[in-house]
């Protein structure tokens, strides 16, 4: 039986033990200082991720927990690094209490009382406390230990998990509203780049939709087996972490098909009664309500992203007939394979997440029986994209530009293809490369 390690009340017997807690040294507990020392004597520059501590930024020393989320391994801790190191530069005596619970050291701190002591040991009087706590849905009930620091004043929350309904739900349910959250995504192309110091072009574009963008791929050898299997690692821990023992899933053998599954339809439309209906004529017996169920675990656990269809004339939304697409695309490469004639449907998935990364709420807008890649919306702002691999005339090209022209509105209208000698425009209609669009 799979025991739900995260809802369990801890044995309080870990703590006989090894009670010994990392000490404070210079204002900075252990693991930071561990930290700080490898950036600078390793000679290895640590690449910042702006885009992430622009959003940051303006609420340092404001009075919500700021609350980092995303898949695992996608540079969360690094984030919370970034934002330490910030802090130190404008004051350089401000005491930073960092808690990783990924790491060995902190496993004392089981739960809210644990680090209710902790924290209050390490506490400095009458001055802001920065706590930074790494992975916190580890710490059982951490969410009463938040409220408790939120009220006495004297902190500045930070922290990180990688669960979407742990950290929402129940930092919402006993916060009322005084959190912030940020969710991290894997590199984005642009990213991918600067990390792997190479140039924009067809090569380093095809290494990006095939490994996808973990950032620390950039320091394993260019070698596709050893890639690999670092990545199915990855996926291993998310399965086996965020969605077998925390929802307490005992037919393991159902959800990692179901994956597989996903991972072979990515951007075709699914519902859970034909999947039920196709593993069945699989010989595998499993109800639509477990599949809508496990489909959520997957999509809480950051791995996937359900995308719903939408009238583009009206408000009607589809409940039902999504899109899935992947975190990380080479999470699914890692579960399936690379193919290259799957180009199509990767270049969507890549396209889906940056228009996600730049803050736009996506649908796949319907019209009759018509069919638009993405409608993305930001405010007032709104833009309608197709996605293509190659674009030669005939049917290709009426259907791709052909949807877009019976839109009867000015906002931006956009094909997206791989073509490399495309024209810029055609009646309105913006052809774009995808590199160019990437990195825009």
């Amino acid at each position: 039986m799979i025991v739900n390690t995260l809802k369990r009340k801890p044995n309080k017997v870990i703590k006989k033990i090894n009670t010994k807690i990392p000490q404070r040294k210079n204002n900075v507990t252990f693991a930071n200082k561990v930290f700080l020392k490898e950036k600078y004597m390793k000679n290895e520059k640590i690449i910042i991720r702006e885009s992430y501590l622009k959003r940051i930024r303006p609420f340092i020393d404001k009075q919500l927990i700021k609350v980092v989320v995303g898949q695992r391994r996608v540079g969360k801790s690094f984030i919370l690094l970034m934002i330490m190191d910030e802090i130190k530069d404008k004051k350089p005596d401000a005491n930073i209490i960092f808690i990783n619970k990924e790491l060995f050291e902190f496993r004392s701190i089981a739960d809210a009382k644990d680090l209710v002591d902790y924290v209050t040991a390490k506490k400095v009087k009458n001055k802001t406390n920065y706590l930074f706590i790494d992975e916190v849905q580890d710490i059982y009930e951490f969410e009463k230990a938040l409220r408790s620091f939120l009220a006495e004043g004297d902190f500045d929350i930070y922290c990180s998990g990688s669960n979407a309904t742990l950290l929402s739900g129940e930092i919402a349910t006993f916060l009322s509203g005084r959190y912030i959250e940020f969710k991290i995504s894997p590199l984005t192309y642009s990213e991918f780049l600067i990390f792997n110091k190479l140039e924009k072009g067809k090569q380093s574009f095809l290494k990006y939709i095939k490994y996808g963008g973990l950032p620390y791929l950039k320091n394993l050898p260019d070698d596709e087996t050893i890639l690999f299997e670092y990545i199915r690692n990855v996926c291993n821990t998310i399965i086996l972490k965020d969605v077998i023992s925390r929802h307490q899933i005992k037919n393991v053998a159902f959800l990692n098909e179901l994956l597989f599954y996903l991972a072979n339809n990515t951007g075709n439309i699914i519902a859970a009664k034909n999947i039920s209906d196709y593993l069945k004529s699989q010989k595998v017996d499993i109800t639509t309500k477990s599949i809508i169920n496990y489909l959520a675990f997957f999509e809480q656990s950051f791995s996937i992203n359900k995308v719903r269809r939408a009238e583009i004339d009206g408000k009607k939304i589809f409940e039902f007939k999504n899109k899935i697409y992947f975190e990380d695309i080479g999470i699914r490469h890692s579960l399936i394979g690379y193919n290259p004639d799957d180009i199509g449907k990767v270049l969507e998935n890549v396209v889906y997440n940056h228009l996600t990364n730049l803050g736009f709420d996506v649908t796949i807008g319907v019209k009759g029986n018509l069919e638009i890649d993405f409608v993305a919306t930001k405010r007032s702002e709104k833009m309608y994209v197709q996605v293509a691999y190659l674009i030669p005339a005939g049917d290709t090209f009426e259907r791709e530009f052909g949807n877009l022209l019976k839109i009867r509105d000015n906002h931006r209208k956009i094909v997206v293809s791989f073509d490399e000698l495309y024209s810029g425009n055609y009646h309105g209609i913006e052809h774009i490369n995808i590199l160019d669009f990437l990195v825009h």
